[in-house]
């Protein structure tokens, strides 16, 4: 009997299931549809068309990395955020659903030049300036390959020409005034990292924790945003679930006021927003 693409999914199913994978049967028809060229939404019709040897060959490799935890993003080399699909590789942090919740608060009021401070791929900007056509923004990152990812993103979903980016160590080489400053740190405490998911051993180290309790990165940014923030300007970012009232702390002891958090869509607090006074 011929081999089917229904096959493939069957064969890349049981291997990630018994691999304790979460939602083994959805990532098995990725990965085929990433090998056969089939797109995800017309891979239901085409389950019974036939498959060859080497579309097999080709899913091996990847499918002993995804049981090995290896992320699937970096499988496929791409991961959808928000409204666009990004660029992923092992040099930048995995864009992540709950991040969207930074996103949406961002655009909830106007804003017109926007600074994204360790952005990784650069999802978080990008999306910002895809849905605000007339925004412009700079997007910072200690990491020269995640700068290079982020400006390939950038490029491909068409706001290059609206996004400076700089290797910065935090505000260290940042110019100008923005009014709204938006960042995902590392937040991860050290002693949380032994608990993490196998996957984000994958992951850049330094986008993950900073080596401490987690809560470095909201200091540093507290006390170097002022000059960079225009009077009424908004600083929003993410947090660990549990470092609402840390954060919000630290945001009220460095001057902001109007501070808030947001929660994501599974309740959890996601994003501390606040402003500077005028």
């Amino acid at each position: 009997m011929s081999l089917t693409i229904s096959d493939l999914v069957g064969q890349v199913a049981g291997s990630l299931g018994a691999a304790g994978i979460d939602g083994a049967p959805r990532e098995a028809r990725l990965l085929v549809s990433h090998v056969t060229g089939v797109p995800m939404a017309r891979l239901t019709l085409e389950m019974g068309q036939g498959a060859t040897s080497a579309h097999q060959e080709k899913l091996l490799p990847l499918v002993a990395r995804r049981m090995s935890r290896e992320p699937l993003s970096h499988l496929l080399g791409r991961r959808a955020f928000y409204a666009h699909e990004f660029k992923v590789t092992a040099d930048t942090l995995d864009p992540r659903p709950e991040t969207e919740t930074l996103v949406a608060e961002a655009l909830a009021l106007p804003f017109e030049r926007v600074l994204d401070l360790g952005t990784g791929t650069g999802a978080i900007a990008i999306s910002l300036l895809a849905a605000r056509p007339a925004v412009s923004g700079t997007s910072t990152d200690l990491s020269a390959a995640a700068l290079a990812v982020a400006t390939e993103n950038a490029e491909a979903i068409g706001v290059s020409d609206r996004l400076q980016m700089v290797q910065s160590d935090w505000f260290e080489n940042v110019d100008g005034v923005f009014d709204l400053i938006v960042s995902n740190p590392p937040y991860i405490a050290l002693d949380e990292m032994p608990e993490l998911a196998p996957e984000l051993a994958y992951e850049p180290r330094m986008a993950l924790t900073d080596e401490g309790d987690g809560l470095l990165a909201y200091r540093q940014i507290a006390a170097g945003a002022g000059p960079h923030l225009a009077d009424n300007g908004r600083l929003m970012v993410e947090i660990g679930w549990q470092q609402g009232d840390d954060v919000a702390a630290i945001f009220a002891e460095s001057g902001f006021e109007n501070i808030r958090v947001a929660n994501d869509l599974d309740g959890r607090n996601r994003v501390v927003c606040a402003t500077k006074p005028a």
